[in-house]
């Protein structure tokens, strides 16, 4: 039986509240804990809940619970940077490619989740570094995606993209994404970006908006770096999963790998990726 484990919460939500509040009832013997600090941490904290720095969270828990929605689960996901803890995601929010559990069926799923008896995916992470003067700045596991482009009213940038040693190309445009299979269904799809099946071992590179219209997407063997670089007098911006960012500068590097720690999502419905696509993103509607 799991011990510990640890609540996500999407903010400002009362039926998240409402759901936590459920969970806990649902095992008396369990010890839970939640963020003390940052976003997502709670304001009215109930019995039986402890609020715990983000290092405690990460190093002690057996099961990370997320109420809310794709966001959550990325922000739950960005908690286990160095450890691989089974994620249940229960769907409070829109789409909910990552949380596919709906919430009537939390009594049913949770105890299942806690005796070990639900089925997982993992799912591949980018390890991002920035470096700046020689010097490491920055690094973080993403599920999602990397994306780097320009500041507000900022003008058009260029970026030069590497793959080991291998010049790939120089964007000129505002900016590029580099995204896991999971996260090609986020904003490299919504920049015309391919969906990769999340089982894959890739990376995708999107341009944004590029000036050239021959410019296109690649999907990347995960097995060399890939090093982004500003091949222009410019201040951009990189972010990561759309979370957290600082900005990117003429000199700057942004390294990428694929991360030797992955994000365990628990599986409970057995529908496939492609099930969830058509219901998701509304395949074929119309059509029948």
């Amino acid at each position: 039986m799991i011990g510990t484990v640890g609540l996500v919460l999407k903010p400002g939500v009362a039926e998240a509240v409402t759901a936590m509040r459920q969970a806990v009832e649902l095992a008396p013997s369990a010890r839970f804990v939640v963020e003390r600090g940052g976003h997502h941490a709670l304001a009215d904290i109930p019995a039986r809940v402890e609020p715990v720095d983000r290092e405690v969270f990460e190093r002690e828990v057996d099961l990370v619970l997320v109420l809310g929605g794709d966001g959550t689960l990325i922000h739950a996901a960005a908690l286990l940077q160095e450890r691989v803890v089974p994620i249940l995601g229960i769907n409070l929010g829109r789409i909910g490619f990552l949380t596919e559990v709906p919430r009537s069926e939390l009594a049913r799923v949770f105890p299942r989740a806690l005796a070990g008896e639900l089925s997982y995916t993992e799912r591949m992470r980018i390890e991002a570094e920035v470096w700046r003067g020689g010097e490491r700045a920055l690094r973080t596991r993403i599920l999602n995606e990397v994306a780097v482009s320009q500041l507000a009213l900022a003008r058009i940038a260029s970026y030069r993209v590497v793959l080991g040693d291998e010049l790939v190309t120089v964007i000129r445009g505002d900016g590029v994404i580099i995204a896991t299979p999971t996260g090609s269904t986020a904003y490299s799809m919504a920049a015309g970006g391919s969906i990769v099946e999340p089982q894959l071992e890739a990376l995708v590179v999107q341009p944004i908006c590029p000036h050239a219209l021959s410019q296109r997407g690649l999907v990347l063997a995960p097995t060399r770096e890939i090093r982004v670089s500003l091949d222009s007098d410019h201040v951009v911006y990189v972010s990561f999963d759309g979370q957290a960012g600082q900005e990117f500068r003429f000199g700057d590097t942004l390294v990428l790998r694929r991360s030797p720690v992955p994000t365990r999502l628990l599986r409970v419905t057995g529908h496939s990726h492609f099930e969830t696509l058509r219901t998701k993103l509304r395949w074929g509607q119309g059509l029948e």
